[in-house]
Formats: C-alpha cells, structure tokens, sequence
C-alpha cells in the first residue's frame, strides 16, 4: 500500500511540475544530459578491438554514480536523487540492445564490429537517455561502406528529422511516418515493438510514445506534442526486414513494476528485492553490477515470476544484418523543440550511395533548430526587407523624375 500511496503523490506532484513554471526542472534534465553525454564519450573511447564488454559496461555504470556526485552538492541538494536511469548497455551488430553481461557470460569486440552504446542519467528523477551508434576501426581512409554505412547514416537522419518534427500541435504518428521515409530511401527498415516515450520525473515509459513503426500488431494512441513534453527521442535502425527476436543470452535489465504487491518465499529473493527497492525504486538497472550475484540470479527469477520486474530481453535480427540505434531527449520550449544531448557524430566515416530526394523530408532536414542560426535567419530577413524598401524608395524617385 505504501507503493501505491507513494505514486500517487509523485503522480501529483508530477502535474504542478511544469518546466515553464518550473524553470530548475530543465536545470535538472539539463545536467543529466551533460552527465549522460560525457559517460558516452568515455564508454565509446573503450571501444576497441579485444576490450571486453562486461568491464566496459561497469566502467560507464560507474562513471555515471561518479558524475551524479559532482553536481547539485549544496547542503540541501546533496539529498536528491541521483544516478543510473538506464544502465549502460554495448550491443554488437545484429543485437538490438539491453546487452550489459554478466561477467562470465561477457564477449570482446572485434574490429569493424558495429557497436551501439545506450545508457540513461537522471538527477532528482529527471531523466536524459542518450545512444549512438559507430563501427571500430573506421577511420576517413578506411570508410564504412555496406550496410553497416547505410543503417548508420538512416538512423541518424531520421532521428535528426523525427527531432524537428515534434512541434507544438504535430503528432506522435507524423514523426513515425518520417521515420518510415527516411528508412526507405536507405532500403533499411525501422525495427518493430520500439518506442520513443514521453519522460516524466521518475518514469520512463508512460502512456504518450512515438512508435518506431507502425504494424498490424503496434499501434500507438494518437498523441499531439505539447509545451513542456520531455522525449526520449529513440530511433533504432535494420539492415534487414526490422523483426526481432530474443536471443540466446541472458536478461540482465529489468526495472521494478509498481502494479504487484506480492510476498516473496525465497531469502535471497528478499534480499536482492530490497537492494532494488532502495537503489532503483523506479528506474531501470543492470543485475551485472550486483555484489550478490547468486541472490541477484535467484531474486530475479521469482520477482520475474510474480511480476515484481519488467524485463529488457536482448533481441536479435538476423545474421549477417545489422543493426543501428541514436536516441537524444528532447524537449519542447516555446521556441520549439531543443535536443538536450549533444551526440558526436563523425559522417566522414560512412560513404553511401543513396540519397535522400524526397523533398518532405529534404525541407524538415533544412529546418534549423539552432538558436544563433534563427537570429541570424532574422537579421538577414530584415537586411533583405530594408534592400527591397530601398530599391522600392528608389524606383518611386525615378518615376518622381
């Protein structure tokens, strides 16, 4: 009872924490997405041929706890919340994502392997996710071709189009009709049964999202963006036909369910449990980083049984495709959407012959979400109007004569 007690009070409070009446919200998802950003510079730069998986994992976990630290450190901020909102996950090539392993149960990278690099960061409950997505070893010299280039360039042009797209009165489906767009003009596919949610403080998945695709089997209540939304902006990319299915390694992400009282039989089960409820009450967690693993194998098998877990299996496409993945929060100001996560992206390294021809999507590209860039649009507008008010002065002189 004192859970559900508990979400009611957030659920409350949630509705007078507006970020335009609130302006140290965006404070808040601001550092996160800084926090986030550098954590995914750092794990991308471990990245190399022979490192393996599971360390790297850890070290980004790690660093994100560190990071939390260093901000909000006044006396009375020292007791916010703070910390992982989605574990730092390294996901191969035709693995979808939620790969951060156990230490037995880990794998090295090899070069030219695609990597796809997903964690997320929240301070007092607000939340950045950040992911990208790169191949090891490409370099201006040795380009990535193929379909590794192609999944690549499409998800990071149809995140960029999705991005300026989430406009005060536009709606969930349009941006989800741009992503198809984008896919085909690269012969990809947008992978199915994945969503862009709209972020609230301490949740992750609430009911507003943007499907990835559309399919007879996924269809997303209509949503129109307003002020103030938070996305986690996430677009994940195929090679091949865009379904999944889960692999053969182990689930590892889980995130506590707020919905099932239920008494757990199993000692360790309580133990692991209490860890969860006291270090990620409402977030999403790896079990890797567990110190009691056998209480954390056991634990999770029954609250996965009872339903006290949701899970985040790790799916697969095919062999021999690939998969690609950028995801950035995004928030919508006055002056229209801003991304909060700046992501490194190099395209130098990817060489593609196709081309986006499609003018829709051309003029949503050519859109400048930029607030230098929107002043100076201005200024040149008004030096334009003054020429022409000039040139008109001058014509009406010359009939004058």
């Amino acid at each position: 009872a004192m859970e559900e007690e508990n979400y009611e009070d957030r659920e409350e409070e949630m509705k007078s924490n507006s970020i335009s009446e609130n302006p140290s919200i965006l404070d808040k998802y601001k550092a996160a997405a800084k926090i986030a950003d550098l954590v995914l510079q750092k794990v991308t730069q471990l990245c190399l041929p022979g490192a393996d998986i599971y360390e790297i994992c850890q070290a980004g976990d790690k660093m994100i706890e560190e990071e939390c630290l260093k901000v909000y450190t006044s006396k009375k901020q020292k007791k916010l919340e703070r910390g992982i909102a989605f574990p730092t996950c390294v996901s191969v090539n035709a693995l979808a994502g939620h790969f951060s392993p156990l230490k037995e149960e880990s794998k090295q990278l090899e070069n030219e392997d695609l990597v796809k690099v997903d964690l997320g960061v929240h301070i007092d409950g607000y939340i950045s996710q950040v992911a990208h997505t790169f191949v090891i070893g490409a370099t201006k010299e040795k380009k990535v071709t193929g379909k590794k280039a192609d999944a690549i360039l499409c998800a990071k042009k149809a995140l960029e189009a999705a991005t300026k797209m989430i406009f005060v009165g536009k709606k969930n489906k349009e941006v989800t009709q741009i992503l198809k767009k984008v896919s085909e003009t690269y012969q990809a596919n947008p992978i199915e049964g994945v969503a862009s949610y709209k972020l609230r403080r301490h949740i992750l998945d609430s009911n507003d999202f943007i499907l990835n695709k559309e399919s007879p089997e996924s269809k997303a209540p209509e949503y129109e963006f307003a002020a103030d939304d938070v996305f986690a902006l996430d677009v994940i990319i195929s090679s091949g036909e865009g379904k999944t299915k889960e692999s053969q390694f182990r689930t590892t992400v889980f995130k506590k369910s707020f919905e099932n009282p239920y008494n757990l039989k199993l000692k360790h089960s309580r133990s692991f449990f209490l860890v969860v409820g006291k270090k990620y009450p409402s977030l999403c967690f790896s079990i890797s980083g567990f110190e009691d693993l056998t209480a954390a194998k056991v634990g999770v098998k029954e609250c996965v049984n009872h339903e006290l877990l949701n899970q985040y299996p790790v799916s697969t496409e095919k062999q021999g495709e690939v998969i690609a993945q950028f995801k950035a929060t995004v928030v919508i100001l006055p002056n229209g959407p801003t991304i909060l996560n700046n992501i490194q992206f190099d395209e130098e390294l990817y060489e593609t012959e196709k081309k986006i021809t499609d003018q829709e999507i051309l003029d949503i590209l050519a859109v400048s979400l930029d607030k230098k860039d929107k002043k100076k649009a201005k200024k040149k507008e008004k030096k334009e109007d003054k020429k022409e008010d000039k040139k008109e002065e001058e014509k009406k002189e010359q009939l004058a004569i």
